[in-house]
């Protein structure tokens, strides 16, 4: 479990090229982070996605070169991977959108993704353990860590849950 990896983006639209990674938190299984903002990579965004991130696009525009924090988050992710003997497998608790932008961007800023082609999502985990499929919400209740939005929060608090989820089952 310790190639376990929970990963949370903050963006300002729905989807990467068409829109920009606002940032990026990272928990390893043993509490180590990393957190990188990146500045927009588009001209196209949506003030509701940016206000979840609580900045406005001023201070967005402001933020880290891209290309730099994504070079970053390849070479921490290559760290990780050379401690865990090659194995990281990344978790989140919507990896279909997180995934998408850390995927978008180590392809475009490093030409690979060091964390491959797929993630995990927490609450299809934790509603497989319960047997039911409509709980896969339920588990947000275990955190500790307080859902902020802040990416390196929001990674922390959902690996405290996965760390419970997967003691719980003896996994």
């Amino acid at each position: 479990m310790k190639q376990f990896l929970v990963i949370d983006v903050e963006a300002d639209g729905p989807c990467p090229g068409l829109y920009s990674m606002v940032s990026l938190g990272a928990v390893t299984w043993d509490g180590e982070t990393f957190y990188r903002e990146f500045a927009p990579i588009s001209d196209d965004w949506m003030p509701q996605a940016l206000a979840v991130s609580n900045i406005s696009r001023e201070e967005h525009l402001k933020y880290a070169n891209p290309k730099q924090s994504t070079i970053d988050l390849f070479q921490w992710l290559n760290e990780q991977k050379k401690k865990l003997d090659n194995r990281l497998t990344m978790w989140s608790d919507n990896p279909a959108f997180d995934w998408q932008f850390v995927n978008y961007y180590l392809n475009k800023y490093t030409g690979a993704n060091p964390l491959g082609f797929s993630a995990r999502r927490i609450g299809d985990y934790y509603a497989g353990t319960k047997k039911q499929v409509f709980r896969s919400n339920e588990w947000k209740r275990m955190r500790k860590t307080k859902h902020t939005h802040h990416p390196v929060d929001d990674a922390k608090g959902n690996m405290e849950a996965l760390q419970q989820i997967l003691g719980s089952t003896g996994r």
